[in-house]
């Protein structure tokens, strides 16, 4: 999938006004017509890349100050912060935020930030929320990373043979570590142990052959990427230590997994496969869990893959991890799941992969209609360890090529329609709802006892 065409009309102006320049002079400064100018700064057109090479030339100019959207999160993070259900009467649909976004961004990034400066205390404090923001705002991708552990896995030739092999090759000539795999009776509480005494990773027997390779591939993310992840983690500007914590690890399993999985390669399998998860999990030697983290990754600029979201869910219906990549799905940003949505049911069927695609209620400024793919996996690596379920969706409009959606319809009207839990959802007559939707007026007649729990209006 081509990247998307660059406007940044707003950013442009400003730039020329902080010159003191008219369109006639920036225009002449930037070798272009006065009236291409003009509709680059309507936002009638794009930005070219030799007008960009032209404006950091001219200018001395951050090209990444063009893209001054990316600070929230693009219209993807606009749109789930408008997805609140404060603003659920309002009706402002994706095209009317793209609108705002592109005429008036940082009029767009104050509201952001009055928006996320307004949260209530403990969400504001919640150390896992803080460092989910930090994931989305870059969309879950990090492109020096990504580019980096793709050459080592070239250099590495992991393309060419056993990658655990490799790795262990790798921590054992480069750092100077042996790998031993330990009993679980010596090891019951962790997966991973670095003794630096005795110079080995020692790795817990119970995981599995896909787990083992990952905690290598992670170790040596921890040894030789620190630099660039310490980087993003003080760009973060974090408050709190447990936050910056669980954000460095998210980076580092993010390095992990594309050195098993790296970008070219791993997207073309992809590609050729129609998104086939067998196919895929078996080439690279990984588990559905690391698979799904992979796939909400693939967003380099000029080589994008599907726009994945990704979630793990348990019994209950929590949420324990969630990330919408380039996705813009608003069904993740939900305290509870829809007991209509299937990856309830992947519970049912342990192992079995449960395809469905749902119309969500209630995403006027994000997408509704997805084609969501439910599995559970075994928690820790290990069989009987704990079982989560994960849940990938991809937007039904792309996914008339992936190989599991050539069984399914992806017309709106056959969609399973849900809600993001039962309390913020406005669909009537559900025989399953638990809680009517917050702020509704119940309904109640003397006469008769309807078949659903609640009936409201307005």
């Amino acid at each position: 999938m081509d990247s998307a065409a660059l406007f940044a009309g707003p950013a442009l102006r400003r730039l020329r006004k902080r010159e003191g320049l008219t369109q006639a002079a920036m225009a002449a400064r930037l070798s272009i017509s006065p009236s291409y100018l003009n509709l680059i700064e309507r936002n009638q057109r794009p930005l070219s890349g030799r007008v960009v090479i032209k404006i950091v030339d001219e200018f001395d100019f951050d090209p990444r100050a063009l893209r001054e959207d990316e600070t929230i999160g693009g219209l993807d993070g606009l749109a789930r912060r408008m997805s609140d259900e404060r603003f659920a009467d309002l009706g402002i649909d994706r095209d009317e935020l793209a609108e705002f976004l592109g005429a008036a961004p940082q009029a767009a990034a104050a509201f952001a930030r009055l928006y996320d400066s307004a949260m209530p205390q403990d969400r504001k404090d919640d150390p896992i929320a803080a460092a989910r923001r930090e994931i989305e705002r870059w969309r879950n991708h990090f492109s020096d990373l990504d580019t980096a552990a793709e050459a080592l896995a070239d250099d590495l030739r992991l393309s060419r043979g056993d990658t655990y092999a490799a790795l262990a090759e790798r921590l054992r000539d480069r750092h100077q570590l042996a790998i031993r795999i330990l009993p679980r009776e010596v090891m019951p509480d962790s997966l991973r142990r670095l003794d630096l005494h005795a110079r080995q990773l020692q790795i817990n027997e119970m995981l599995d052959p896909a787990s083992r390779t990952f905690q290598l591939a992670y170790q040596i993310a921890t040894l030789e990427y620190r630099e660039g992840v310490s980087t993003l983690a003080a760009g973060a500007s974090f408050t709190d230590d447990t936050a910056r914590t669980l954000y460095e690890r998210h980076i580092y399993g993010y390095v992990a997994a594309a050195l098993i999985m790296p970008y070219g390669r791993f997207l073309r399998a992809c590609e050729a496969t129609g998104y086939d998860f067998a196919v895929l999990m078996r080439r690279f030697g990984v588990g559905f869990e690391q698979l799904a983290h992979r796939l909400t990754t693939l967003q380099r600029v000029g080589q994008r893959g599907l726009p994945f979201f990704m979630a793990r869910i348990d019994r209950a219906g929590q949420f324990s991890k969630r990330f919408a990549g380039a996705s813009g799905a608003s069904i993740l940003e939900a305290e509870d799941s829809c007991p209509l949505w299937d990856v309830h049911l992947a519970f049912e069927r342990p192992g079995t992969l449960c395809v469905q695609p749902v119309m969500l209620d209630g995403a006027e400024a994000a997408p509704a209609h997805w084609l969501t793919m439910s599995r559970t996996v075994d928690g820790r690596g290990a069989a009987g360890a704990a079982r989560f379920a994960i849940v990938l969706g991809v937007e039904a409009r792309l996914a008339s090529d992936l190989a599991l959606a050539r069984q399914v319809s992806l017309r709106s009207e056959d969609a399973q329609p849900v809600g993001a839990g039962c309390a913020r959802c406005h669909i009537a007559q559900c025989a399953q709802r638990s809680l009517p939707p917050n702020g509704a007026q119940l309904r109640f007649s003397p006469l008769t006892r309807g078949s659903i729990p609640f009936e409201f209006g307005g």
